[in-house]
């Protein structure tokens, strides 16, 4: 064949054309995996920036070594508080009567130690009150009650209970509890060793234990854990007791620090608390959450008051930052979960139109 031939030939295509390849699917969409990450770990950077902030604005008093114990001291009593509400609110059990539960917990512990029973007796009746506020509003709840209603009831209950173990007023000189209060241990003071061990044993329980899992599905969907099997019930009373056992500790740590135990059911501690979790991103919906998360929540309520305070400027203008933050935290935290959602979507669309051609 001459070569003049075949440069006016046509190309002659042959039963199985060379198959154009197929865009591959990215494993990671644009932008997803940084959206993952703002939503994840977004609230550390976030404090990493306050501290800066803070730091360069209220220099030299705020960068130190001491005003790092103050936060942390500061913080401390909220976590225990927020660690109770965000496991509460993870499994599905949103807890508000937890401002009663510490009063209950902190006037039966202060009545037994004023009448001669040992610290430890103490302490103990005082959590124990704490298991059975939550075993009272698990089982009512279980009953078809909404849980919101429930814990105000049992709120108003545990207040009036509060008040009629005290007579009324509050109960002084219980300074045999300043070991869990004012007191510091190399350096550090004991509510922050004690928000300390309830965040890691928290953590080790609802990610690294069969339980503490089952619990978060729970809170995902109770009745797909249902069909599978697990006595979902048992895990959303469960919750309940974590989060009654968590308020009693809050209440017993507020009694050693100013060594009185007050009947006074404070609605800031519930305020607080539910602030410092949705901070933290805490699914109000269920079944996601993350309790360090939820510790650098309160530690960020922390540091805005403290870097004020240090300023001199007036306690209401670190609410209305709190507040600022608060509104922004739930609108990034829909606005990520949005676009993320249909990134995958789209990404998985794409997908299966490529797998077919």
């Amino acid at each position: 064949m001459s070569h003049g031939a075949d440069k006016g030939a046509v190309p002659v295509t042959t039963g199985t054309a060379p198959a154009t390849p197929a865009p591959r699917a990215e494993s990671d969409p644009a932008g997803v995996r940084a959206m993952i990450f703002l939503r994840d770990r977004g609230i550390f950077v976030l404090w990493v920036l306050l501290l800066v902030g803070f730091s360069i604005w209220a220099q030299p008093y705020f960068a130190s070594v001491n005003n790092a114990i103050l936060i942390a001291n500061a913080a401390a009593l909220t976590a225990i508080f927020a660690a109770g509400v965000a496991v509460g609110i993870i499994c599905g059990a949103l807890d508000l009567s937890i401002p009663g539960t510490a009063a209950v917990a902190a006037c039966t512990c202060g009545y037994l130690l004023t009448h001669g029973a040992p610290v430890w007796v103490g302490l103990l009746a005082g959590l124990a009150t704490g298991v059975l506020v939550g075993v009272i509003n698990g089982v009512i709840s279980l009953r078809g009650f909404n849980p919101i209603v429930v814990t105000i009831g049992t709120l108003s209950i545990t207040t009036a209970a509060a008040t009629l173990i005290a007579g009324g007023y509050t109960i002084p000189g219980l300074t045999d509890l300043t070991f869990m209060g004012t007191r510091r241990y190399w350096g550090i003071p004991a509510p922050v060793w004690i928000g300390a061990a309830v965040f890691i044993i928290g953590t080790i329980f609802l990610t690294r234990t069969r339980d503490g899992v089952r619990m978060m599905a729970v809170g995902g969907n109770a009745e797909a854990v249902r069909r599978s099997g697990i006595h979902s019930d048992r895990y959303r009373v469960l919750g309940f007791v974590v989060s009654g056992v968590c308020a009693a500790l809050g209440g017993l740590v507020s009694t050693a620090l100013v060594t009185e135990a007050s009947p006074a059911a404070s609605p800031g501690i519930i305020f607080t608390a539910l602030t410092a979790v949705a901070l933290a991103g805490v699914s109000l919906a269920g079944g996601r959450g993350s309790l360090p998360r939820v510790a650098v929540g309160a530690l960020i309520l922390a540091t805005i008051s403290n870097g004020l305070t240090i300023k001199g400027i007036d306690p209401y203008w670190g609410t209305g930052v709190t507040g600022v933050l608060l509104l922004a935290s739930l609108a990034m935290e829909k606005w990520v979960s949005t676009s993320v959602s249909r990134r995958l979507v789209a990404t998985a669309q794409a997908s299966v139109h490529t797998g077919t051609r």
